[in-house]
C-alpha cells in the first residue's frame, strides 16, 4: 500500500509499505478516505519530538472504511463509515474510566505520561498512522465512531483531532460570560479555540501570530480580533494595555515547540535542543493572563524541561490546566454543534492534495505557502469529490 515514509527532520515522501495486519482480537483495519496533516505533524517534521524514528508514518486525523476487523470487534462491521480519534484508547484503565482518553494506560504502558497516538514518534506508543491507504485500529470497539449519515466527511475528519483539541482548550480556560480570552498561534487549533472560545460565553476574543494570511483568516472564520506580534512593540504590555492593566482572563497556547517571537528561545529550544522547544508562546500566556487567570495549553512541547517562568505562575496565583485532548468524551457535543450549524470544521480546509505527493504537501504547509491553513490528504483509493479529481487548493 502507499504510505507516507518519515525519513529523516524535513524528510518525507511516499512510498510502498506493507498492508496492514490484524494483530489483536479486537484490532480493525480501516481504508483511510481522508487524512489530515496537522500543525504538531510539524513538531515531527521538524526534528522536534524525540524518538521519531526512520521509516514511521504519521497521521493522527483520519477517517475511512473498515476492511477487516479482529474476532472480538462487536461495536463495528466491515463497510462502516468511522471517524477515528487521534487517542488509542483501551476503554478499561482507570484514565479510560475518568474519560483521560490521552492518557490511556494500557496503549502506551511504558510511557509516565502521554497515551498511545497514531503515527506520533514512539514516546507516543510507535503506533503507525493514517497518511497511508490503509490502518490498523487498536481497540476498535472503544475509540472508532460511526460518522452521522447526513455529516460531511470533511467535517468528520476534522473531529478527529482539530475540533475537540480548540473545544478543549477553551474548555480547560474555565471561560465565564463576558471573559477575555487571548490565544497564542493563528493556526487551525488556534482558530478553532479561538471560534470555541464564543460557544463559552467569551465577551472578547483575541489571537495573535505573525503571518498575515493566518490573521486575516482568523478574523474571518473566528470573528475575533486579530493582531500581528512583530507589529507590536511587546505582546505581553499591548495586551495588559487593552485589559485595563488587569490581564485577560484567559490564555490559551496553541502553539507549542515551534513557536516564534524570541531569539533566545529559538536558538536554545529549536536549533541547540537545549529545552523541549521554543516556549515564547507559553511566556506570553503566563505573563499575559490576569493575577488568579487561567493559562490552557493544548500546544505540543517535547517531553524534557523548558525554561518557564514558573515563580510568576505562583506570585500570580495563577492555574494551568493542559492536556492532550479526549475526543470521544467530547465526541457528542461536537456533532451537535455541527449539526446545528454552531461549528462549520470544513471551513478551515484550504488544500487538498493526493497523498502520492506528501512530500510537497508537507513542504508547502511547514513553510507557510500559498495560504494553508489545513490540509488534507487524499489516498489514491479514495473518492472525495464528484469528478474524482485531487485538486491543490479549494478555491
Amino acid at each position: 500500500m502507499l504510505a507516507m515514509n518519515y525519513r529523516g527532520p524535513f524528510r518525507v515522501r511516499a512510498d510502498q509499505k506493507p498492508y496492514p495486519e490484524i494483530l489483536h482480537p479486537n484490532d480493525a483495519i480501516v481504508r483511510v478516505t481522508r487524512s489530515c496533516i496537522c500543525g504538531s505533524d510539524l513538531h515531527l517534521y521538524h526534528g522536534l519530538v524525540p524518538d521519531t524514528r526512520v521509516g514511521t508514518t504519521f497521521g493522527h486525523e483520519f477517517i475511512g472504511i473498515v476492511e477487516e476487523i479482529g474476532p472480538s470487534v462487536t461495536k463495528l462491521k466491515v463497510g462502516d463509515n468511522v471517524l477515528v480519534p487521534f487517542n488509542i484508547a483501551c476503554g478499561q484503565c482507570a484514565f479510560c474510566k475518568q474519560e483521560l482518553y490521552g492518557n490511556c494506560h494500557e496503549s502506551n504502558p511504558q510511557a509516565t505520561a502521554v497515551g498511545g497516538i497514531f503515527g506520533y514518534s514512539h514516546t507516543a506508543g510507535g503506533f503507525d498512522g493514517g497518511q497511508a491507504e490503509y490502518v490498523r485500529v487498536p481497540y476498535a470497539d472503544v475509540g472508532p465512531t460511526i460518522i452521522p449519515a447526513d455529516m460531511d466527511p470533511d467535517d468528520a475528519v476534522l473531529l478527529t483531532d482539530v475540533v475537540p483539541t480548540g473545544y478543549q482548550a477553551a474548555e480547560m480556560g474555565g471561560i465565564k460570560k463576558g471573559d477575555t480570552v487571548v490565544v497564542f498561534g493563528a493556526g487551525p487549533v488556534g482558530i478553532m479555540a479561538a471560534k470555541c472560545a464564543w460557544l463559552f460565553g467569551a465577551g472578547r476574543v483575541i489571537i495573535i501570530d505573525h503571518l498575515e494570511y493566518r490573521l486575516e483568516f482568523a478574523r474571518n472564520y473566528a470573528q475575533c480580533e486579530a493582531y500581528n506580534f512583530r507589529s507590536l512593540e511587546d505582546p505581553v504590555l499591548f495586551i495588559k494595555k487593552t485589559t485595563d492593566w488587569f490581564g485577560a482572563d484567559v490564555c490559551i497556547d496553541a502553539v507549542g515547540g515551534d513557536a516564534a517571537g524570541s531569539a533566545m528561545q529559538t536558538i536554545t529550544g529549536r536549533k541547540m535542543m537545549l529545552q523541549a522547544g521554543s516556549a515564547t508562546a507559553l511566556h506570553w500566556a503566563i505573563n499575559s493572563v490576569k493575577k488568579g487567570g487561567i493559562v490552557s495549553i493544548v500546544g505540543v512541547y517535547g517531553p524534557t524541561d523548558n525554561l518557564v517562568p514558573i515563580g510568576n505562575v505562583v506570585n500570580k496565583g495563577i492555574t494551568i490546566r493542559a492536556n492532550q485532548a479526549s475526543v470521544k468524551r467530547l465526541l457528542p457535543r461536537l456533532i451537535e454543534h455541527i449539526q446545528a450549524g454552531r461549528l462549520d470544521p470544513k471551513g478551515i480546509i484550504t488544500h487538498r492534495i493526493p497523498l502520492e505527493e506528501v512530500a510537497d504537501a508537507y513542504h508547502i504547509f511547514s513553510a507557510k505557502l500559498d495560504n494553508c491553513i489545513k490540509p488534507i490528504l487524499i489516498p489514491p483509493t479514495a473518492v472525495f469529490n464528484k469528478g474524482g479529481q485531487t485538486s491543490w487548493k479549494i478555491q
